[in-house]
């Protein structure tokens, strides 16, 4: 019998990476999956990672008509070459551009994952052009999956599309967490040493990690003024930033660069493709985002029994309780983000709690096996409904 072939789709590969690690490979033991994206050379890199086809069609992050008219182009040709029975895209351009070329192309199933909406924090004119294409996405699809709670009643609040097309996996996330994976047993002490005295994080210091992309929009400004205040009056501290700089997407305000040029309790580890052992070197994540869809670095830091500060937006609310595994604060403001910094470091009691209980809560909820094999009874369910009508 011939296997089920889905097609699934991002804007660049790291989504893949990163956003849905190791899921193609899951699936690639009951479907024929075809991964598509960007970037021809590490697009080919994961897709032979994961044992996955795949096809390379450019698309940008940034709103260029010209070349998404070509990438549309070609993602229908493409489309009906292959003529998949399920087209699932994730990120917002390979989302407007999968889903419309799959119902030109008459695709049966048309899925779309969403997993934030950077329109959130636009306005004017850029606003108004973000929000008719997120209506065209979810017009196109036939099942459209917010990854948390509050990203569905964002969308719904929106009038982005009707309650029925609307439906969460689980209790969130694009892919669950792999506790096993994440876990602070496997980082052994002679590894945290040498990172320490790599980092010269010295052995007393409390230290404060961000990882995702330093940008505006993660509220790195805020953290970055909090954190230079709360590190002149409390010596025995350090900030860790892992992630890039995206100047042309999102750039920080010049201040905050020079704070972090300037105060040497800030440390820059760039970009890592295994962040467990610089969790495994701190105490506490400090996640100040504007917007989320369901963040997988918060799960990844209470897999790794870290307690976290998060602004008080939809995901990050739903992952972290406030004063049972984390603290949820005011979004963009640099003294709720100075006064958890000193809340959770001189009360050890409280801190020791959120600590123990950090673990647990993921593994309870977002456990990545349980939620892979939600998405396969998902796509199952979809293809009987096709089936059927055939």
């Amino acid at each position: 019998m011939k296997k089920i072939k889905i097609v699934r789709v991002t804007t660049i590969p790291l989504a893949f990476e990163k956003l849905l690690e190791n899921q193609l490979s899951f699936l690639k033991s009951f479907y024929d999956v075809i991964a598509v994206s960007s970037d021809e050379k590490k697009l080919k890199k994961f897709a032979k990672s994961q044992g996955v086809k795949w096809y390379s069609i450019e698309m940008t992050r940034k709103i260029t008509p010209i070349i998404d008219l070509i990438s549309l182009f070609k993602m229908y040709f493409f489309i009906r070459r292959e003529k998949p029975d399920i087209i699932h895209t994730h990120t917002p351009k390979a989302g407007v551009i999968g889903m419309f070329a799959a119902y030109i192309a008459n695709v049966p199933i048309r899925l779309h994952t969403v997993a934030g909406l950077p329109l959130l924090e636009t306005t004017g004119i850029k606003r108004i052009i973000l929000n008719f294409v997120e209506k065209l996405t979810y017009k196109f699809s036939t099942k459209i999956y917010p990854n948390s709670y509050g990203l569905k009643e964002i969308i719904l609040k929106n009038n982005f599309t009707v309650k029925n097309k609307l439906k969460i996996i689980g209790n969130g996330s694009s892919n669950g967490i792999d506790t096993n994976y994440f876990n602070s047993d496997l980082i052994s002490k002679e590894q945290n040493q040498i990172l320490r005295s790599n980092l010269k994080i010295e052995k007393n210091d409390f230290v404060f990690i961000f990882i995702g992309r330093i940008v505006g929009d993660k509220g790195i400004n805020e953290l970055v003024e909090a954190f230079n205040l709360f590190s002149k009056e409390t010596s025995k501290t350090k900030l860790l930033l892992v992630g890039n700089f995206e100047d042309e997407l999102d750039p920080i305000s010049k201040s905050s660069k020079n704070i972090i040029s300037n105060n040497d309790k800030i440390i820059l580890a760039g970009y890592q493709n295994d962040v467990r052992p610089y969790f495994s070197i701190s105490d506490v994540l400090i996640f100040p985002s504007y917007r989320e869809g369901l963040p997988n670095v918060v799960l990844q830091a209470g897999a790794m029994g870290l307690p976290s500060i998060v602004s008080n937006i939809n995901g990050c609310n739903e992952i972290i309780e406030n004063n049972t595994n984390g603290l949820v604060i005011k979004v963009k403001c640099i003294d709720a983000i100075y006064d958890a910094m000193i809340k959770i470091t001189s009360d050890k009691i409280l801190f020791n709690k959120l600590r123990l209980n950090s673990r647990d809560s993921i593994k309870i909820k977002y456990e990545r096996e349980a939620l892979w094999g939600m998405l396969l009874n998902e796509y199952e369910d979809l293809i009987k409904v096709i089936t059927n009508e055939k």
